[in-house]
C-alpha cells in the first residue's frame, strides 16, 4: 500500500516536539513515533523579553536530532510552528533565521488564535466522545505556559473564546515572589487567578450553567500521573481534583520529579495548573473535566489532512469559525438579517468572479466574516462607524483566523464606508494585510452593501453573470430600488477599476 510521512513540530514554551505520522489513502493517518525535550523557552520570553543565546543553541540542537529523525523515516514533508514564547521574543526574527540556517527546519509563529484553532481540530477529532459531549454547555480550556484559552460551546457550536494571561510559567513565576508557606501561597494565588476567571464568567458566561470542561494542556496527563490509585482515565470531578491539589501541595516538584519520573521542569508546573483547574471547576460549578490527551501536533496533522483534502471530516472548522462570528456580531447588536443578506450577496459576486480576482477559498471567508461584522462599530457610535468597527475586530479574537487575516478583515470593513486610498498613502497602516487582497474584498464588499442600503432586503433572488466587461447584477423584485440606484453606480466605479469591470444593476420585476 502506497504512504508517505509527515512530521508535525511544536516549538512550545516549556518543551519542544515532534511527531511522525504515516499516511494512507484508505485509512488516513497513524502516528509512528513522538520524540519530545524540555526547554524553557517561555522562562526567558517572559523575564526579560528575548530568547537567549544558549537557548537559541539548545533548541538549534533539538531540531537538528528531529531533522536527523525525518531522515530516518524518509519525512520530507513537515509543519513546524512556534508558539507564544517566541511569538512573544522580541528578537523571534533572529531566532527563527538562525534555527533554519543551522538545522535546515522552517519554523513558522502561529498567531495565538491560530495555535489554539490547531488544538481544537485535534480535540474534534482524536476525542471520540467530543460531539456528544459539547451537546450541552462546555468549556474548553486549554491552559498554555503564558495564558489560558477558554473556548465555550453550546449544542455543538462555538460560541465565544477569550485569552486569560495567566498561564502555568506565569503563574509559577509569581508563585516565587511569595516568601509564604505553602497554604499562604496558595491562597494569595487563588485570589489572583479567581479574579481573572470571575471577569470572563462576568462578561462571558452571564447566568449559564457550565455542564462540561474539556482540559487541554500538557500538564493534565501529569496531574493525573500523581494520583495512580484514583484509576483516573478520561475524567476526574472536584474531589479527585481535591486529592491532585493536596499531594501538590505536600511535595516538593523535586519530590515530585523522583518519585513518579516527572521531568524536574514538568513537576514545577502542576501545582498552577491544578489551581487553574481547581478554580475554574469551582466557579463554573461544572460537573466534570475531561482529560484528553491532545496536543497540539494532533491538531497539525488534522490540519493537513484537511488542507490537502486527504481526508474529510464530519465537523465543519469553518462552521466553527462562522458560528464564533455571529456571536460578536450580536454582542455588538449588529442587523442580522442585513448582514446576512450583504453576506450572501457579496459571496455570490466572489464565487462569479474567481476567474478575474484570483484569491483563495480562505478570502471567501473573510469576505463573509467583514460582511457580517462590517457595521459593529455603530454600537459605539454612529459617526465613524469604520474606524470603530476597525478598533473592534482588532480587539477582538477570531479563533481559526492568523492576525494578518483579521487585520485584512479589519481593514476591508473600514473602507466598506470610506475611499480606499493609493497603496502609496496607505503603505504601513496596513500593517500585515495585504493591499490587493483588501482592495479586491473591499469593492465587492461596498456593491454587494449597497445593494441592500435600505436594509429591507427588496430582492427574491438575484442572478449575477458576467457578460460583455460588464458584471451584470439582476434583481428579482416588486420594490422600488432607486435608493439603491442611487448608490450602486459610485460604488460600481471602484469595482471597476480595481477588476477591470463594470457591475450593471437591472431589475426583473416577476408577477
Amino acid at each position: 500500500m502506497a504512504y508517505k510521512t509527515f512530521a508535525a513540530i511544536d516549538v512550545g514554551s516549556t518543551d519542544v516536539s515532534m511527531k511522525i505520522f504515516e499516511i494512507t489513502a484508505k485509512k488516513g493517518y497513524r502516528q509512528l513515533d513522538y520524540v519530545s525535550n524540555i526547554i524553557e523557552l517561555g522562562s526567558d520570553t517572559y523575564a526579560d523579553g528575548y530568547i537567549s543565546q544558549e537557548s537559541v543553541d539548545k533548541l538549534c540542537d533539538i531540531l537538528s536530532r528531529f531533522a536527523k529523525k525525518m531522515r530516518e523515516y524518509g519525512t520530507t514533508e513537515y509543519s513546524a510552528y512556534a508558539t507564544s514564547a517566541v511569538r512573544e521574543a522580541k528578537n523571534n526574527l533572529m531566532v527563527l533565521d538562525l534555527l533554519k540556517l543551522r538545522t535546515g527546519i522552517e519554523v513558522k509563529i502561529l498567531s495565538n488564535s491560530e495555535n489554539r484553532f490547531l488544538m481544537y481540530k485535534g480535540l474534534a477529532v482524536k476525542s471520540e466522545h467530543f460531539e456528544k459531549i459539547v451537546e450541552k454547555n462546555t468549556a474548553i480550556v486549554d491552559i498554555g505556559a503564558g495564558s489560558i484559552q477558554i473556548s465555550l460551546m453550546n449544542n455543538g457550536k462555538l460560541t465565544a473564546t477569550q485569552n486569560i494571561p495567566i498561564g502555568v510559567l506565569r503563574v509559577r513565576e509569581r508563585l516565587k515572589f511569595f516568601h509564604f508557606d505553602m497554604v499562604h501561597q496558595e491562597r494569595v494565588m487563588e485570589e489572583f487567578i479567581a479574579n481573572e476567571i470571575d471577569t470572563f464568567k462576568h462578561y462571558y458566561l452571564g447566568e449559564k450553567e457550565i455542564k462540561n470542561i474539556i482540559a487541554i494542556g500538557d500538564e493534565t496527563e501529569k496531574m493525573i500521573q500523581i494520583v495512580p490509585e484514583l484509576s483516573i482515565e478520561d475524567n476526574l470531578n472536584e474531589k479527585q481534583l481535591n486529592v491532585i491539589l493536596k499531594k501538590l501541595l505536600s511535595k516538593t516538584p523535586s519530590d515530585l520529579a523522583a518519585e513518579y519520573k516527572i521531568p524536574y521542569e514538568r513537576a514545577t508546573l502542576l501545582l498552577p495548573a491544578a489551581m487553574i483547574y481547581s478554580i475554574f471547576l469551582r466557579q463554573s460549578k461544572a460537573d466534570l473535566i475531561w482529560t484528553p490527551n491532545i496536543d497540539l501536533c494532533d491538531g497539525i496533522i488534522v490540519d493537513e489532512m484537511e488542507r490537502t483534502k486527504k481526508l474529510s471530516f464530519k465537523r465543519n472548522f469553518e462552521d466553527d469559525i462562522r458560528s464564533s462570528v455571529l456571536q460578536i456580531a450580536k454582542r455588538y447588536r449588529c442587523n442580522k438579517e442585513h448582514n446576512v443578506n450583504v453576506s450572501q450577496i457579496a459571496c455570490q459576486i466572489f464565487d462569479k468572479t474567481k476567474k478575474i480576482h484570483g484569491l483563495k477559498s480562505k478570502a471567501r471567508l473573510q469576505l463573509e466574516i467583514a460582511a457580517t461584522l462590517h457595521d459593529c462599530g455603530k454600537f459605539i457610535n454612529m459617526k465613524g462607524a469604520g474606524f470603530h468597527s476597525y478598533s473592534i475586530i482588532m480587539s477582538t479574537e477570531i479563533m481559526g483566523l492568523s492576525h494578518k487575516e483579521r487585520e485584512e478583515i479589519a481593514n476591508i470593513v473600514k473602507y466598506n464606508s470610506i475611499p480606499l486610498p493609493d497603496y502609496r498613502e496607505l503603505h504601513g497602516e496596513t500593517g500585515d494585510g495585504e493591499y490587493m487582497t483588501i482592495a479586491k474584498l473591499v469593492a465587492i464588499l461596498k456593491v454587494a452593501n449597497a445593494m441592500d442600503r435600505s436594509h429591507k432586503q427588496k430582492a427574491s433572488a438575484y442572478n449575477i453573470v458576467i457578460k460583455d466587461k460588464q458584471l451584470v447584477i439582476t434583481i428579482d423584485t416588486l420594490y422600488d430600488l432607486a435608493l439603491e440606484r442611487g448608490l450602486f453606480d459610485d460604488k460600481a466605479e471602484f469595482f471597476l477599476r480595481v477588476y477591470g469591470i463594470k457591475p450593471v444593476l437591472k431589475q426583473k420585476r416577476s408577477v
